[in-house]
């Protein structure tokens, strides 16, 4: 019983961590088993057959890969945008002191902080007294978006900001190295894995966002204002096909970027 009691005391920690993660990918397993069904009728949503008409056709739907594509451009333009934004404000806040530092700090919080539909009721308000109800399109998308992604990109370049050890710059100073060369030498590497992982982050925001979107889209539809719009009457499995390759793409840029770290850690 001693034995037993000291096992269980051993994994415990491994096995709620094992049944949280099996909790939280439930869904997408259930996601990528639709992707291959083949429903008896388009109102149920229920596994009736095996098929990979889904995968082969992906676009048969209509409307659902130009609502696609729509996202995909608001995201990697909001990401660019967000992250070349965020990364010099970063930058100031870490390494420069001014009038209005400490404000600047806590206001980079509030879209963090305030509900999505208060900021999509604000947005709309400003779009609409500043040009008119006609000019929401995909511009106020991507205005919008960026946004509310630049504070996460803040945030996270700025925590890999105040980590790192600001002596390896100063060693690059005294080599006879100048400002710009120790920022692309020895900095930029540095900070990039926070600016990578914050851009990351700001596109996953962008392409998965609905509410601030849908006061703000006009007649511009993104995926995630597809699947809203279709869900009212009917799924088509396709759907499934689009977010499992999707999470297919996150798990692959995860896998690459372990296998580089741990090479990178051999060379050393």
């Amino acid at each position: 019983m001693v034995r037993l009691g000291r096992w269980v005391s051993d994994h415990v920690v491994a096995g709620v961590g094992l049944l949280v993660l099996i909790y939280l990918f439930v869904p997408m397993f259930v996601v990528i088993a639709m992707s291959f069904n083949d429903p008896a009728s388009r109102a149920a949503y229920t596994l009736d057959g095996f098929t990979v008409r889904n995968w082969t056709n992906p676009c048969e739907p209509e409307g659902l890969c130009s609502s696609l594509v729509t996202s995909l451009q608001v995201g990697i333009l909001a990401t660019v945008g967000a992250t070349v934004l965020g990364t010099l404000m970063a930058f100031a806040l870490v390494r420069h002191r001014f009038r209005g530092r400490g404000t600047a700090n806590v206001v980079i919080f509030l879209p963090m902080a305030s509900p999505e539909v208060v900021l999509g009721a604000s947005l709309l308000a400003l779009f609409v007294s500043t040009a008119g109800g006609g000019v929401l399109g995909f511009g106020t998308i991507l205005i919008a978006h960026i946004m509310f992604c630049l504070s996460f990109v803040v945030v996270t370049v700025r925590a890999r900001l105040q980590g790192m050890d600001t002596s390896l710059e100063q060693a690059a100073m005294d080599l006879y190295a100048t400002e710009s060369q120790a920022f692309w030498k020895v900095t930029f590497p540095l900070v990039f894995p926070g600016i990578l992982s914050a851009a990351l982050l700001a596109f996953a925001l962008s392409f998965d966002d609905f509410i601030v979107t849908n006061f703000n889209s006009g007649q511009t539809v993104t995926f995630p204002m597809y699947v809203w719009g279709v869900a009212q009457r009917d799924i088509p499995m396709q759907i499934n096909v689009i977010g499992t390759a999707m999470f297919l793409v996150a798990v692959l840029l995860v896998v690459v970027s372990e296998v580089l770290r741990v090479r990178r850690e051999r060379v050393r």
